[in-house]
C-alpha cells in the first residue's frame, strides 16, 4: 500500500485546497470528515471573492491579492481535471462613493495601480455608466474594480473533492490519521485551541434573478453576487451570539427586505433558498496557517472567515510547500500563537 503523505482533517475549502495542491505534486492524500464535503461554512451560497481596499498594505492584503490573481487559472485546472464547473468568473464589483468619500476613493484608485501590480484596477466611474445594475450612489460616483470574482461554493468544494479523488486521493468519513496531519476543521478547530478564535454565524439568501454576466454589488452592508445559474446570492449577517447555528430567522428577513428596498430589480425576485452556518474567525481575523500550535508535527489551516474561498488557492499552495518540501513562505501574521519555531 502506498504511504500516505498527508491526512487532512476537514473537507471544507481549506482542507480540500491543501489536499488538491499536495495531490497535484504526487502526494498520496486522504481527507477525513465525518460530516462530508462542504458540510460547514464552505457549503454556503454567497461565493464573493472580493479584495480589500488598496491602501495600508499588509501581508494579509498581499496574500489575498496573489490568491485572487491566481484563482482563474487555479479553478480552471480543477474544472479541466474533473469536468465539474465551480462557477468561477471574474465579473468585478460596484460600490457607491459617498459625497464625503470621493477624494479617498480617488486616492485608493491611484494606489491600486502600484499595489495591484497593473494586473487589476480599482476605478472611480460615473454612476451613469451603470444605470441598469448598480448600487444607489448619491455622490454620482461608483467604485468599480475588476479583481472581484464569484464562485459557487457548493459546486466548488464538490469539484475540489472530485479533483482529489481523480489524483488518487481518498475522502472518507472516518479512519486513522496516517502521515503528517493537517487540521482544517473550521470554527470547532479554532475553539479547540484557547484564544485562537471562535465562530461567527452568518445568514444568507438566494433569489431568483438572472444577472449572471453582471458585477457584484456592495452597499450599506448588503452584498449581491450574481451566479451563472440565474440566481443572485445575498449575504450576509454577522452574529457573535446565536442559539441554533443553522437556523434562519428575522435577521435574514430584514436583510432581504433591505435588499429589495435598496435594489429595485430584486423587488419581485422570489427567495429560493435560505442558509445559515458558522464561519471560523480567528482572533487576529487573519487566516491561521502553519505548524499546529498544540500538536508537534501537525499542521493547521483555518480562519478563512469571510475570505476563505478567495484565499483558498494560495493557502493550498503555501501549505503544500511547507508540508511536502519544508519551504515556509507563510506570512508571520498568519501564525498561531505559542508556535514552536525550532
Amino acid at each position: 500500500m502506498a504511504t500516505v503523505d498527508l491526512t487532512v482533517m476537514g473537507a471544507g475549502v481549506f482542507g480540500l485546497s491543501v489536499a488538491y495542491a499536495c495531490a497535484r505534486r504526487g502526494a498520496v492524500v486522504r481527507v477525513i470528515d465525518p460530516h462530508g464535503v462542504g458540510a460547514g461554512a464552505s457549503g454556503g451560497i454567497v461565493g464573493a471573492l472580493a479584495p480589500h481596499v488598496p491602501e495600508h498594505w499588509s501581508d494579509k492584503k498581499a496574500f489575498q491579492l496573489d490568491s485572487l490573481l491566481m484563482a482563474e487559472d487555479w479553478w480552471a485546472g480543477v474544472m479541466s481535471l474533473t469536468g465539474l464547473d465551480p462557477g468561477y468568473a471574474r465579473t468585478g464589483r460596484l460600490q457607491p462613493v459617498t459625497v464625503a468619500g470621493l477624494e479617498l476613493a480617488q486616492s485608493r484608485a491611484a494606489a491600486s495601480v502600484g499595489l495591484w501590480q497593473g494586473r487589476a484596477h480599482w476605478q472611480v466611474v460615473p454612476a451613469t455608466d451603470h444605470v441598469d445594475w448598480s448600487p444607489p450612489a448619491p455622490s454620482g460616483w461608483l467604485i468599480k474594480d475588476n479583481l472581484s470574482a464569484r464562485i459557487h461554493p457548493r459546486r466548488a468544494v464538490m469539484a475540489l473533492a472530485a479533483a482529489v479523488r481523480q489524483l488518487g486521493g481518498k475522502i472518507m468519513p472516518a479512519g486513522p490519521a496516517l502521515g503528517p496531519v493537517l487540521w482544517a476543521t473550521g470554527h470547532t478547530g479554532l475553539t479547540d485551541v484557547p484564544g485562537l478564535g471562535a465562530g461567527e454565524k452568518g445568514q444568507a439568501a438566494l433569489l431568483a434573478h438572472d444577472a449572471r454576466s453582471l458585477p457584484q454589488l456592495f452597499a450599506d452592508g448588503l452584498h449581491l453576487v450574481p451566479h451563472d445559474d440565474g440566481t443572485v446570492a445575498l449575504g450576509s449577517t454577522s452574529e457573535r451570539l446565536w442559539s441554533d447555528p443553522t437556523a434562519t430567522d428575522a435577521r435574514l428577513d430584514s436583510l432581504i427586505d433591505r435588499a429589495r428596498a435598496t435594489f429595485p430589480q430584486l423587488a419581485a425576485a422570489p427567495v429560493i433558498a435560505r442558509w445559515a452556518g458558522v464561519r471560523p474567525r480567528s482572533t487576529s481575523r487573519a487566516p491561521v496557517l502553519g505548524p499546529h500550535p498544540q500538536w508537534p508535527g501537525a499542521f493547521i489551516a483555518n480562519g478563512g472567515f469571510k475570505i476563505g474561498f478567495g484565499i483558498a488557492p494560495r493557502v493550498g499552495e503555501v501549505m503544500a510547500d511547507l508540508i511536502l518540501n519544508g519551504q515556509d513562505t507563510i506570512p508571520a501574521g498568519f501564525r498561531a500563537y505559542g508556535l514552536n519555531q525550532s
